[in-house]
C-alpha cells in the first residue's frame, strides 16, 4: 500500500515553487515526481519587497501576497497529481514549508514567519496540510532553522560519516557521525551572488558561476566580510536574508568603489565558499565526502571552490539517487508525515530547541481519516 505525501517548498532565492510527490511505503523514500514551477518577474518582485527588511509593509499587501501564493501551492499541487493520475484521497498530506518572509530567531520577542495561506491549499486541494513548521521548534527555545538535518539523517545515516551541504539563499550543514547529527547554517548561500548579478548584468542568478569565476577575488574585501560576528557564533545558530542583505553588502562595499562587479562577484563566491568550508573543517572533519544540494550545486565554480578547501571527495546528490534540486520539498513531505505519525521533526543538536517536538500546523482536508488520532 503506497503512503503518499507531497512537499511544497520555496526558498530563499523567491524563483519559485518545488513540489515532491514522495512515496514512503516500507520506510523507503521514493520519488514518484517533482514539478518546479518559476514564478513570473512581477510576482518576484512583488516577493523580494515584502522580504527586503528596510521595506515598510502594508497589512493588504502582505494578506494579498499570502492568499495568492496559497493559491499557487495548490494550484502546482493539482497539477502534480493530474499529471501523475494520483486521487487526491490517495495523498495522506501535503508538507508546505511557505515563502520566508522574515526569520528572527534572536530577537527578544523570537519569531519565523512563512507566507502561503495553508488554509487555501488544504481547502482547493481537499488533502490535509502541515505548514508553519518552524514556530513550534522556536516556542521550545530553538532556532526554527535548519529543519532539514533530521531529514538528512533521515535519508543518508547509513553512509555516515557524512556532511550534507544545502546551498540556498543561505547555506547550512548537517554533520552526520556515530549516531548523532549536528547541523546549522554556516552564512550566505546564494543570495549575495543573486544579488549582485542582477543589480549588475539584470540575471537573476551566476549560471555556473561564470561571471564570479571571469573576476578576482579581493582579499581585503573578503577578510572584511568574514569580520562578521556571526561567522565566529557556536551552533546552534540559523541566519537569513535579513542579515545578509542587500544594505548589508552595500555598507561593506563603501571603501571598494573601484572594483569591478566580476570582482565583487568573485570574491562573494568565495565568501560562500570559505565559510561552507570554514564550518566543515572545525565542526565535521571527521567526514569522509561532502553532498551538496540546492541551487548552488550548479554552480560549478563554487564546488570547485569547495573541493579545493575540503579534504574529502564533494559531489552533488545525484550518487544517492536524489536530485539535489528536490531534497527540500522532499524533506517538507517527511517532516509532514512526521507529524502525522505523531513524531517529532526537529534535531536539538541543530536547532538549540530545549526539547524533541511535533512541528506544524494541521489544516484538516476532506478527509477526516488523516487527522493525528485516527488511525
Amino acid at each position: 500500500m503506497s503512503d503518499l505525501y507531497i512537499g511544497l517548498m520555496s526558498g530563499t532565492s523567491l524563483d519559485g515553487i518545488d513540489a515532491g510527490l514522495v512515496d514512503f511505503s516500507h520506510d523507503k523514500c521514493q520519488i514518484v515526481d517533482f514539478i518546479y514551477r518559476p514564478f513570473s518577474v512581477a510576482f518576484k518582485r512583488q516577493l523580494a519587497h515584502l522580504c527586503h527588511p528596510d521595506h515598510p509593509i502594508y497589512l493588504h499587501e502582505y494578506g494579498k501576497l499570502d492568499h495568492q501564493l496559497g493559491e499557487l501551492f495548490a494550484e502546482v499541487t493539482l497539477e502534480l497529481l493530474q499529471k501523475n493520475r494520483i486521487k487526491t484521497q490517495q495523498v495522506t498530506a501535503i508538507g508546505s514549508h511557505g515563502l520566508t518572509t522574515h526569520h528572527a530567531p534572536d530577537s527578544q520577542h523570537a519569531f519565523s514567519l512563512q507566507i502561503g495561506d495553508p488554509n487555501i491549499i488544504a481547502e482547493k486541494t481537499g488533502i490535509t496540510t502541515i505548514a508553519d513548521f518552524r514556530r513550534r521548534d522556536i516556542a521550545a527555545g530553538g532556532q526554527g532553522a535548519p529543519l532539514v538535518p533530521a531529514f538528512h539523517q533521515y535519508l543518508f545515516s547509513k553512509h555516515q560519516p557524512i556532511c550534507i551541504v544545502n546551498i540556498g539563499g543561505i547555506a547550512n550543514i548537517s554533520f552526520l557521525s556515530d549516531g548523532e547529527t549536528l547541523g546549522f547554517d554556516t552564512g550566505p548561500g546564494n543570495t549575495l551572488l543573486d544579488y549582485w548579478i542582477d543589480k549588475n548584468l539584470n540575471n537573476p542568478f551566476d549560471d555556473h558561476g561564470s561571471w564570479a569565476k571571469s573576476g578576482r577575488v579581493c582579499h581585503e574585501l573578503l577578510d572584511q566580510l568574514k569580520n562578521d560576528p556571526y561567522f565566529s557564533l557556536a551552533p546552534a545558530k540559523s541566519t537569513g536574508k535579513e542579515y545578509f542583505s542587500p544594505t548589508w553588502l552595500e555598507n561593506h562595499l563603501h571603501e571598494f568603489k573601484q572594483l569591478a562587479g566580476n570582482d565583487i562577484q568573485a570574491t562573494l563566491c568565495q565568501l560562500t565558499a570559505d565559510t561552507i568550508c570554514e564550518a566543515i573543517n572545525e565542526y565535521a572533519r571527521d567526514c569522509n565526502k561532502v553532498i551538496v544540494c540546492g541551487g548552488g550545486s550548479h554552480n560549478d565554480h563554487l564546488m570547485e571552490l569547495l573541493q579545493q578547501n575540503l579534504h574529502c571527495p564533494v559531489s552533488d546528490s545525484s550518487p544517492y539517487d536524489i536530485d539535489a534540486d528536490q531534497v527540500e520539498a522532499i524533506a517538507f513531505a517527511w517532516l509532514a508525515r512526521q507529524t502525522i505519525n505523531h513524531q517529532p521533526g526537529n534535531i536539538c543538536s541543530a536547532t538549540g530547541a530545549q526539547q524533541a517536538v511535533i512541528l506544524g500546523g494541521i489544516y484538516p482536508g476532506k478527509k477526516p481519516d488523516t487527522l493525528p488520532g485516527n488511525h
